[in-house]
Formats: structure tokens, C-alpha cells, sequence
């Protein structure tokens, strides 16, 4: 069975598919800075404006897929995997913030 037909049940089994996913460097920054967005979007919800918390989705999704059509040249696996795929975006974001990723 291929991984992309693989069905995932953890966390754990789909993080190392993530990672096969997120090859390009390109893509993997785009990721980070995409998700950067993202949580200041939710942050000034919070402290400012709700309306702020419409554009998250759109930062995040927006600069990661586009690391995904035109660096990686993969469908993204948020399609397939919804929650384990903003799981891994939000690992990513720590490991790289966290200096235990390169980016």
C-alpha cells in the first residue's frame, strides 16, 4: 500500500508521511510563514476584531498550498487528512521556531 493510500489512525504513523511531503525548502518556509499568519490573524481576533479570524484560514492555507502546486508538485494532504495535516503544519511551525527544523 502507498503511503498516499494509506489510511492514517494516529498522529504518529502520519507525521513522517508529512514530512515526505514537505521536501522543498521553498515550501517548507512558505509553511512556516503561512502559519505565522495565521495564528497573528487568530491573536488580533482576539485583542482587536473577530472579522480578523476569516483571514486565517486564507493565510494559511493560501502560502502552504502554494508551496504544495508549485514547489513540492503534491496535492496537499489537508484534503485527505484534514486535522493531522494542521497538526503537522503547527509541528512544523514549533520545530522550526524552535530551531530543531531547518527552514
Amino acid at each position: 500500500m502507498t503511503d498516499a493510500a494509506q489510511r492514517y489512525r494516529t498522529f504518529r504513523d502520519f507525521y513522517p508521511f508529512y514530512l515526505t511531503e514537505h521536501v522543498s525548502r521553498t515550501s517548507r518556509r512558505l509553511h512556516v510563514v503561512g502559519t505565522s499568519l495565521a495564528i497573528a490573524c487568530l491573536l488580533a481576533a482576539i485583542l482587536v476584531d473577530w472579522r480578523f479570524a476569516l483571514a486565517a484560514p486564507i493565510m494559511g492555507y493560501g502560502f502552504a498550498w502554494t508551496g504544495h502546486f508549485f514547489f513540492e508538485k503534491n496535492r496537499p494532504a489537508t484534503f485527505q487528512y484534514p486535522l493531522f495535516s494542521l497538526m503537522g503544519d503547527l509541528r512544523l511551525f514549533g520545530e522550526t521556531v524552535m530551531g530543531r527544523r531547518r527552514w
